[in-house]
């Protein structure tokens, strides 16, 4: 599936014809936005045939699974960048959804290997009537990377919701499936950390302006997008600390009802080891022990227990161990 914007002088329209791609990036004021999902063998052909990219650059452009990068080359960027999202069918597990960009001088390509829902909606910004996203390619480039950055910090919104009910979970109700949701969690921010912290670095190399044709004043907007990754870096940090302290607080408490468990053990057989010793001695089969032959032998040997019991108990109560 492919789509292929065309903006010249604010006038947009859509282009069926791949061939004439070329054509249209000779034009620089001409503004090319192609948008591949999941391209077949004769687009990624296209990427060469039209637009001259290495292959070494387009080879990396499909290829999932790619660390966040960006390679300059003769005259255009290549920037591998990932969007995030929780996914409700997947039991809120993280997915990282890659997207591969080339940034020319008047042209953006986007690869995909599945819906993004920030690539839609920046297309769709783009092309609406006196579009605050400009007519050029830095300030397109802004609003694609500024919408994926930001839902990130929606995702962090969850990630709070997440580690607040957990905190419950463990302090409220101490559930037992909470150190599973805690280490599920913890990798979800490692994941998303590994992401975030290269992207910093892709976003460094193009405020450097090192390519000629995207220096200028709104080059300075993709620091705005480097601050917000920034911010969401420390976010991730404090919550993986928060996590951190809830699975010590976890394990403190389970230890803590283990020695509860432990504890009252141990009193119960101190209690019945004392009943133990009293059964004991009349157990003994000794010929001559008086209160074998006494008619109140027995009713005696009970209450004995129980007056133990009775004093160890409020023994134990006074030193609060029970």
């Amino acid at each position: 599936m492919y789509t292929l914007h065309i903006s010249h002088n604010s006038s947009f329209q859509q282009v069926d014809d791949l061939s004439r791609i070329s054509d249209y990036v000779a034009d620089p004021q001409t503004l090319i936005w192609l948008d591949l999902e999941a391209p077949d063998e004769r687009e990624v052909q296209l990427l060469s045939d039209e637009f001259g990219f290495h292959p070494l650059a387009i080879e990396d452009a499909v290829r999932d699974h790619e660390r966040p990068k960006v390679d300059l080359y003769d005259n255009y960027y290549l920037i591998i960048f990932y969007a995030a999202r929780y996914v409700a069918e997947d039991d809120l597990k993280l997915h990282l959804l890659n997207l591969n960009l080339f940034v020319g001088p008047n042209y953006l390509v986007t690869i995909r290997r599945g819906p993004i829902n920030e690539v839609q909606a920046t297309m769709e910004r783009w092309r609406t009537t006196n579009a605050p996203i400009g007519q050029n390619v830095p300030y397109l480039l802004h609003a694609l990377l500024d919408m994926i950055v930001d839902n990130y910090f929606t995702l962090m919104d969850q990630v709070v919701d997440q580690v607040e009910e957990l905190e419950d979970t463990i302090f409220s109700r101490f559930h037992k499936g909470a150190i599973r949701d805690i280490f599920q969690l913890k990798k979800d921010l490692l994941l998303l950390r590994r992401v975030v912290a290269p992207e910093r670095d892709v976003l460094n190399v193009l405020l450097r302006q090192e390519m000629v044709a995207l220096r200028g004043p709104e080059m300075a907007y993709i620091q705005d997008v480097y601050d917000h990754l920034v911010r969401v870096t420390d976010s991730i940090d404090t919550y993986r600390d928060l996590l951190s302290s809830a699975l010590d607080s976890y394990l403190s408490l389970q230890s803590n009802q283990l020695n509860q468990v432990v504890k009252a053990l141990t009193l119960a057989s101190i209690i019945l080891m004392s009943c133990s010793l009293v059964a004991g001695i009349y157990g003994m089969n000794f010929a001559y022990m008086p209160e074998l032959a006494w008619p109140w032998g027995y009713p005696f040997a009970l209450s004995l227990m129980l007056i133990i019991v009775l004093l160890l108990g409020l023994f134990f109560k006074s030193r609060r161990w029970w």
